[in-house]
């Protein structure tokens, strides 16, 4: 199977005003309410923005609902733009994310279903609202198919799953194969589901409720395995490939997908799983008991950003080295065991664990073992810890940010005062760059897909690519052109894992025949081509290095020519605190950083190229259609 099993689409962003038709109660635990409205069929914005109509392909598709803060009439929202929608900060708009449960085009109906639960924004909104009641949604930014080449599905979520998962039954093939468990906290809250020959589903209900013909007892806590988790642990393994969707609880997410990767052996890319929601403390308005109050209730996310001065982050970035929460979260929870797993001081862990204590990161269930907080759940996330550890694709390059102070000074790279070596020889190293690379292509099909759909590569018989995650990009083109060609360009270590990585990205091998790949950097003119997709690549580079790099690109162009260029900007009308670390971590890496939209508009002059349009796909990125000067 391809290493991305679920072909992606990306839906242009767009803010919509939709009503409410009608709420109906599908059990005591969930309502469904049902929107419709002139906005979710293509309309025109006051702004003048053309918007396409609603659309979901995807079973588990979400949208974004926004609702009043406490005490307002209406609520924040964001800002729609020709190709993006503008998020303002003071304050965020505050919004909520659910599945959408049904869509029908021919009646303009949509189906979004809300578990109920004590305090909430989305949950006390739809209790209380009532047919000709107004709403804002925007969403799905993406939608995904059904995997290619399973023989059987592994499905399994608690209540919030459930819209996602009664979907899922609704559009499978009457022939589909699949095991399903579903988590619910009472035996009240079991729905009508479609029945096939082939899917069983199980439904299981948290300890401490009654069932019917059940008796369960007991409270389950973060020590305790979820009755999903152990479900999924005890199952029957059928023959044949499997996938596997998941969402749900964080840990029970977390623990389940840890269980079928290192015990099932179920590859990481046939598994596609959500952490709905977390287990945090939600503090209610005194005024309304079922309102959740903004300034007191703070998510374990937003904590976890809070923490980031000094000693705190330091802290923390050593558990994560430490590899102290995941030991945690696996059952080591004692100080002396931690140590020794840890290959840790005892007496100079246990220092640190009382300061993780303080920050709440960590607490101790009694004298010196401890347990994870909600906030400390979230660093057992990959790609948090991945940003932590110094080891980590992300990490490694924060590094540079300790000599910040240098780069500042005299405008130069100071990662290798810092490290010992320049971020160059770092992306040597073959290792790292394999986990670069491997990172990079997770977020490839976002861009290719929309990019191979747009018109851009019309008659555009061979490509010629500069990029990171470049496989995804070929997949894509190659897959939507039938007669393109593609020529990968990158360095010896980038060359190596595409060779390695290309028949898994691309398992067709007529496709895959289509694709070459090239060691040559992007210094060099490549081989003639009619396109040459030029995808961030700049940031690393001086503006005379960048301009050089682009009228290299354009050398072996053939007549009618384009080099596509991709590179993000520094926005000054909207600053974006993402942006400016981007920049400064490109500052002290490279000595470069983010460039302006003028910035790159002197690049681009300098090579001796005209902009002919700046088009944008997909999720808001702007692809530069650049050809050759006239005076050239």
């Amino acid at each position: 199977m391809p290493k991305t099993s679920r072909r992606l689409t990306v839906h242009p962003p767009t803010l919509r005003e939709v009503e409410v038709i009608r709420t109906v109660d599908i059990t005591p635990g969930m309502r469904r309410v049902t929107l419709g409205g002139e906005q979710l069929r293509a309309f025109t914005t006051a702004g003048g923005f053309a918007r396409p109509a609603f659309a979901s392909e995807g079973f588990d598709d979400d949208l974004g609902l926004y609702f009043p803060y406490p005490g307002q009439r209406d609520p924040v929202l964001p800002v729609q733009g020709e190709a993006k929608l503008t998020v303002p900060k003071d304050p965020r708009p505050l919004s909520r994310a659910y599945t959408v449960r049904r869509w029908d085009p021919e009646a303009g109906e949509l189906d979004v279903d809300f578990v109920r639960h004590g305090v909430g924004a989305g949950t006390t909104w739809a209790y209380r609202t009532r047919p000709g009641d107004r709403i804002h949604l925007s969403g799905p930014s993406t939608s995904k198919t059904f995997p290619v080449g399973a023989d059987w599905w592994l499905v399994a979520g608690d209540d919030t799953a459930l819209p996602a998962i009664g979907r899922l039954l609704d559009e499978l093939p009457y022939d589909a194969r699949a095991q399903v468990f579903i988590e619910i906290a009472e035996d009240a809250h079991r729905q009508e589901l479609r029945e096939l020959p082939g899917v069983d589903v199980t439904w299981l209900v948290r300890p401490g409720t009654r069932t019917a013909g059940t008796a369960m007892a007991g409270t389950t806590t973060a020590a305790t395995a979820s009755p999903l988790t152990e479900a999924v642990r005890g199952t029957q393994w059928w023959p044949g490939q499997a996938f596997v969707w998941l969402a749900g609880e964080h840990t029970a997410v977390r623990d389940i997908r840890r269980h079928l990767v290192e015990d099932r052996g179920v590859p990481k890319e046939d598994i596609d799983f959500a952490g709905y929601w977390r287990r945090s403390s939600v503090v209610a308005l005194e005024a309304d008991g079922a309102m959740p109050d903004p300034e007191r209730t703070v998510t374990p996310f937003q904590k976890l950003h809070d923490l980031t001065e000094l000693v705190a982050p330091l802290a923390i970035r050593t558990a994560v080295e430490l590899g102290v929460p995941d030991l945690i979260s696996r059952g080591v929870t004692g100080v002396t065991d931690l140590a020794a797993k840890a290959g840790a001081d005892e007496r100079a862990l246990g220092k640190l664990l009382r300061y993780l204590h303080s920050l709440d990161v960590v607490t101790e269930t009694e004298p010196g073992r401890y347990a994870l907080t909600p906030v400390g759940e979230v660093l057992t996330l990959e790609f948090i810890a991945d940003r932590l550890h110094s080891a980590g694709v992300v990490g490694r390059e924060l590094l540079g940010l300790h000599g910040l102070t240098e780069s500042v000074r005299t405008g130069r790279p100071a990662y290798a005062s810092v490290t010992g070596q320049t971020f160059a020889e770092v992306r040597a190293e073959q290792d790292y760059e394999d986990r670069h690379l491997e990172r990079l292509a997770k977020f490839q099909p976002a861009l290719a897909g929309p990019i191979a759909t747009s018109g851009l590569l019309a008659g555009v018989r061979h490509l010629v690519i500069h990029s990171g995650g470049a496989g995804a990009h070929a997949r894509e083109y190659v897959a939507a052109h039938e007669t393109l060609r593609v020529t990968i360009c990158a360095l010896p270590a980038q060359a190596d894992w595409l060779r390695r990585d290309l028949p898994a990205t691309i398992p067709d091998e007529r496709q895959r025949s289509r694709v070459g790949v090239l060691e040559q950097s992007v210094f060099e003119p490549g081989p003639a081509a009619d396109a040459v997709l030029v995808s961030r690549a700049f940031k690393t580079l001086p503006d005379a290095d960048a301009a050089h790099a682009l009228r290299r690109a354009a050398e072996n162009l053939t007549p009618g020519g384009r080099v596509l260029l991709i590179e993000e900007v520094f926005d000054t009308d909207e600053l974006d605190e993402h942006d400016g670390e981007a920049d400064l971590i490109g500052l002290v890496c490279h000595g470069s950083g983010l460039r302006t939209a003028a910035e790159l508009d002197a690049v681009i002059a300098r090579a001796g190229l005209t902009r002919r349009s700046a088009r944008t796909v997909g999720l808001g990125v702007t692809v530069h259609e650049l050809v050759r000067s006239t005076a050239d």
